[in-house]
Order: C-alpha cells, then structure tokens, then sequence
C-alpha cells in the first residue's frame, strides 16, 4: 500500500519554514529532482515555477529544499518495530525511484540505519543529522543514490574504499555487497568514530564480516585513502573536497569507479570512472552539500 505524506509534527528547528504561498508545487519529475539533490537546492534548478521575492533573498545562494521534508516525518506516525521501519524507508525511497536495484534494496534492508546514529536521534528520518565531532551521517537517499552509482563496482570479490566512514553504515553496506571474497575498508580521521563505528557493525548483519577481516575500519587521513588494500573498483567519499585528491584517483582500479561530492560552498556529487587505458572521465551527477573533507585538526576547531 502507498503511503501518503504525513503533515509535519514538531519540527526540529533546523527545518525551513513554510513553504510560501505563492510558490507552486513542482512536477513529479522536479520534485524527484529536489528529492535527489539533497539537504539543499540551488536556486537554478529550482523546483518552483515562480519563486516569490521572499524566496530569492538569497541571491542563488543554496536553500533548504522545502519539499524535501514532505516524506521524512512520517516515523512520527510509525509503531512499529527498527527492522519494519527501516524496511519502510526502503519502499519509499523505491517508490521515489532513488532506489532502482533490487541489489541496492536488498542491503538497505539488510543493514539497519538504526544501529548507525547516536541514540536518540530519528533513524529513519530522510535526512543527514550530526554524529558529533562535527560530522554528519548523510540522509538515506544519499546513501542510496551513491550506492545505485557504485552498484556494478560492488559485486562480489571486489575492493571498496568508504572515505570519511562515519558511523560505519555505508562501509557495512559495501561489505555486504561485496562479500568475504571482496574487501570494504572504511577510514576515518576521527579515533572515537572509528571505536563506535566498530561497535556499530558489531550490532549488526556485517559483523561476521567485521570478524573476518573482509570488512575494515581504520583511522587514517581520507584525503591519502589506503593504498594497503588498493587498487580498488569502488571509492566513496563522505565529504566535500575542494578537487579530486591525487592519492585517491591512483588508487582507484582501471575500470573502476569513485562518487565524490567536489567543491566549497557550491558542490556538485561527482562520477569519476577510470578506464582499462588509465585515462579518467568525470560527469556530474547532482548538486550537493556535504561537510569539507579537511584535516582531522581544522574539523574539530570549535567542536
């Protein structure tokens, strides 16, 4: 059965407020759009026919995306148990046509985003929220956008780095798609994210992977990757960095793939595919906002 949109109950101050009045809604086809792009839109794809004077205050600059939060509250109306939940998620994300492969579905399901936030926190809320030291877990749709991305270069036997590992959940995804024959390593610059994110997939459907040594989570600057376990076929970065760092485009296979979110206030979620001849092709996928890729040093300044 289709769920409806639920109305919004208690938002947390960092949603936007209402959408004004004079904006129409978008078509189907934008709001996947808006959907796709993320926490925040930019005012030159923007979904809305006619923007009004109080939506172009900003002068182009990124906008919380207002009908982005018209699908996530809907946990507030759930009873049900973290695996029904977190299936439900999956089936909305289907339904908005994020996710597209049944491979993708399957581990989504699998791994639990509930075990990967802090306590507390709206697991199954669509949208990034902070893990502390001033780090982010991006929203699901993300995770399942750069996982549709990465599919082919995730089958099993096959080697993926997760840069900027986080609370572990997309290094667990790869794991499980990859196998004990393939190899998921996650690096972090973070010690204590590193511990709980170990302690995250311990709880989990990846731990025998963890316990194996298929599945890896390291603490080690992102931006250098980790060329023990290279080259490999696929490469995901969790954060924004100014361009593509050198150390991760070598170590990325011929034939292989990395997703990289590249820029400073503006960002675009990049492709870059390494062909068999060593040569690079790089498209953009969509607007994005993701935290810098920085030093473990300028990440923490004020935390």
């Amino acid at each position: 059965m289709k769920l409806k949109p639920m109305p919004i109950i208690n938002p947390t101050p960092a949603l936007p407020p209402a959408l004004p009045s004079c904006c129409a809604p978008p078509s189907s086809s934008s709001l996947r759009r808006c959907f796709l792009s993320g926490f925040f839109s930019s005012f030159s794809s923007s979904p809305f026919s006619s923007p009004c004077s109080s939506c172009s205050s900003f002068e182009k600059l990124p906008r919380p995306c207002p009908w982005f939060y018209s699908f996530p509250r809907m946990e507030h109306f759930w009873t049900r148990g973290s695996v029904d939940k977190n299936k439900a998620l999956v089936e909305q994300l289907k339904q908005y046509g994020v996710i597209r492969s049944k491979n993708v579905a399957e581990v989504m399901e699998t791994i639990d985003r509930g075990l990967f936030v802090p306590d507390g926190s709206p697991a199954y809320t669509d949208s990034p929220m902070p893990i502390g030291y001033n780090a982010t877990i991006s929203a699901p749709h993300m995770h399942a956008t750069c996982l549709e991305l990465l599919e082919e270069h995730l089958q099993p036997g096959m080697h993926a780095l997760d840069v900027g590992s986080g609370t572990g959940y997309l290094t667990a995804c790869f794991a499980m798609m990859v196998g004990p024959q393939g190899r998921a390593v996650g690096v972090e610059h973070i010690p204590e994210l590193v511990a709980s994110s170990t302690e995250n997939v311990k709880r989990s459907a990846a731990s025998s992977l963890l316990n194996e040594g298929s599945l890896s989570l390291l603490v080690a600057d992102g931006r250098q990757g980790w060329p023990e376990r290279a080259p490999y076929d696929a490469i995901h970065v969790g954060a924004a960095a100014p361009e593509i760092p050198q150390p991760l485009l070598d170590q990325l296979k011929p034939g292989g793939r990395m997703v990289i979110p590249v820029g400073n206030y503006f960002q675009d979620l990049q492709v870059v595919d390494k062909k068999l001849d060593g040569s690079i092709s790089i498209q953009s996928e969509t607007s994005v906002r993701y935290v810098p890729l920085t030093s473990r040093a300028s990440q923490l300044q004020g935390f």
